[in-house]
């Protein structure tokens, strides 16, 4: 029997394991110089340590409710905290590029089935009167977890080996292990929700080849073979995967939600905000520790105004929205966040942390009013049993957008870096180095006592990064125009005619807005 008291301990540890996946969303950013130098990861291999986690987050992301409603809720809960802390010493332990993108994969497995299913649990603890405050404190933890990452990444980084981020994780996995075991009592949803075994091969498949052509074309060269077939071939799966969805009997994403304007608009500016921000966190640690030379803590520290400018925005759009109408906020949170990318793209080798962080700060501040209205007015066009289906689809945008973001912006920052780099006169090995990464670039100039070497590397890497901004920012005006041309100026009233039952509920829009 699970007594008042049990209940409270179980959803703290719960709220503990969703602080460790928002934690694995940021802690990652400031350790990517450290392993472009101890794994001799290249500008490629960070993408896609990056992007891994992201994209099996998306795809397993829908399936994973499904799960949980077929076999049981508390079942599949052990199992993804299981695989969670194996892939987190996994991560910690890997000894090449391709063992962590494998392990950051599973990881990213384990939280999609987790993400759904702790809040979900929520349900079956916690009556009407207390649930509320459950939310409360589940929200919190989740939130906490974005701008905890960089500094505690940076801390432990300083202290320890890089490792340590993934390591973190294992005291609440077992905390986690402990509270479900104990006090979580099984619960299933609707057993009779079929899977679509097609649409997740699809759609994966899909994602992972256009990624991978993206990232080859960073390495190389936009004309390379290889890439374009890739690239378009993974772009021909994702729609068959559209077509496919069309015609399942049960598929994996409701187009039906699409018949939403609201919701339409909504995920897709919400998942242009997830496109600038993880583009954000992949070049800026790469710059403050390869160009600026700042240790991990440092780096973290340095991060802060992004996350705090997102916080910032997040709470005054929460106000204005009421009065003003999402499509005034989004539309002014993307123009913020616009400018403050188009600032930034005038930073140069030597600019002051000033100077960054006020464009950071405008950045993040843009983020803050774009992101939780867009959400919330995809969310406001559906009707109570359709938002936990709404919620899932939104996070698994969310990801799609952020991966695709790291795949796109880092595919032009090392584009540029690698055609501006100046390697004349080094030998073979040193080339193949110096064009891996920044990182490899500043060691190989410091092994050799070469400053025009590492002047080039500095000057490359910032110019890449500048135009990495221009485009993010042209994607950021790109929203502004459509939000102002087609997000409704008010949430309009849901969709009666659409009617799918949902475990989650109302409980999953509020985790969506996080």
């Amino acid at each position: 029997m699970v007594t008042s008291k049990s209940r409270w301990w179980a959803l703290a540890a719960l709220a503990l394991c969703t602080l460790a996946i928002g934690l694995d969303s940021t802690v990652l950013s400031v350790a990517l110089p450290t392993l472009a130098g101890d794994l001799h990861a290249s500008t490629g291999d960070l993408q896609w340590i990056t992007t891994s986690y992201l994209l099996v987050l998306a795809a397993a992301l829908l399936p994973a409710g499904m799960l949980g409603d077929r076999f049981g809720r508390k079942r599949m809960l052990l199992g993804a905290l299981v695989v969670f802390g194996a892939a987190s010493v996994a991560c910690a332990y890997a000894v090449s590029t391709g063992q962590l993108i494998a392990a950051r994969a599973a990881l990213g497995l384990g939280a999609a089935v987790l993400m759904p299913l702790t809040s979900a649990v929520l349900t079956v603890l916690f009556d009407a009167d207390e649930r509320p405050k459950a939310l409360t404190v589940w929200v919190t933890a989740s939130a906490l977890g974005i701008p905890l990452g960089p500094v505690v990444g940076g801390w432990l980084l300083d202290h320890f080996w890089w490792g340590s981020v993934f390591l973190i994780n294992i005291p609440m996995v077992l905390l986690g292990l402990v509270a479900v075991a104990l006090w979580v009592p099984e619960s299933h949803g609707d057993r009779a929700r079929r899977f679509d075994p097609a649409g997740i091969v699809l759609s994966t498949a899909g994602l992972v080849a256009l990624t991978y052509g993206i990232v080859e074309a960073g390495e190389r060269g936009w004309t390379d073979p290889r890439s374009l077939i890739t690239a378009i071939g993974g772009a021909v799966l994702l729609a068959v995967f559209g077509w496919w969805q069309r015609h399942a009997q049960a598929p994996l994403v409701e187009l039906a939600l699409f018949r939403s304007r609201g919701f339409t608009w909504g995920s897709l500016l919400a998942t242009v905000g997830s496109f600038g921000l993880f583009g954000i966190l992949f070049a800026l640690p790469q710059f403050f520790q390869s160009i600026g030379g700042h240790d991990a803590l440092g780096t973290g520290l340095r991060l802060l105004p992004v996350i705090g400018g997102l916080l910032v925005g997040a709470r005054v759009a929460g106000r204005l929205e009421p009065r003003l109408g999402a499509k005034v906020v989004v539309t002014a949170g993307l123009v913020l966040m616009a400018a403050g990318l188009f600032a930034g793209a005038a930073t140069g080798p030597a600019t002051g942390y000033a100077y960054v962080a006020l464009w950071i700060s405008v950045a993040g501040l843009g983020l803050g009013f774009t992101m939780p209205p867009a959400m919330n007015a995809a969310l406001g066009a559906l009707t109570p049993e359709r938002s936990g289906v709404g919620s899932g689809l939104i996070q698994a945008l969310r990801q799609v957008g952020g991966a695709i973001g790291v795949t796109v912006l880092g595919t032009v920052l090392n584009g540029a870096y690698r055609d501006q780099v100046d390697v004349t006169g080094l030998p073979p090995a040193a080339v193949d180095a110096v064009r891996d990464s920044a990182t490899a670039g500043v060691a190989v100039a410091g092994n050799l006592g070469d400053q025009a070497l590492l002047q080039s590397v500095q000057a490359a890497f910032t110019s890449g990064m500048d135009l990495a901004l221009v485009v993010a920012g042209a994607v950021a005006v790109a929203g502004a125009v459509l939000s102002l041309l087609f997000l409704p100026a008010r949430s309009p009233a849901p969709e009666a005619d659409i009617v799918t039952p949902s475990p989650a509920g109302p409980l999953a829009a509020a985790e969506s807005v996080v």
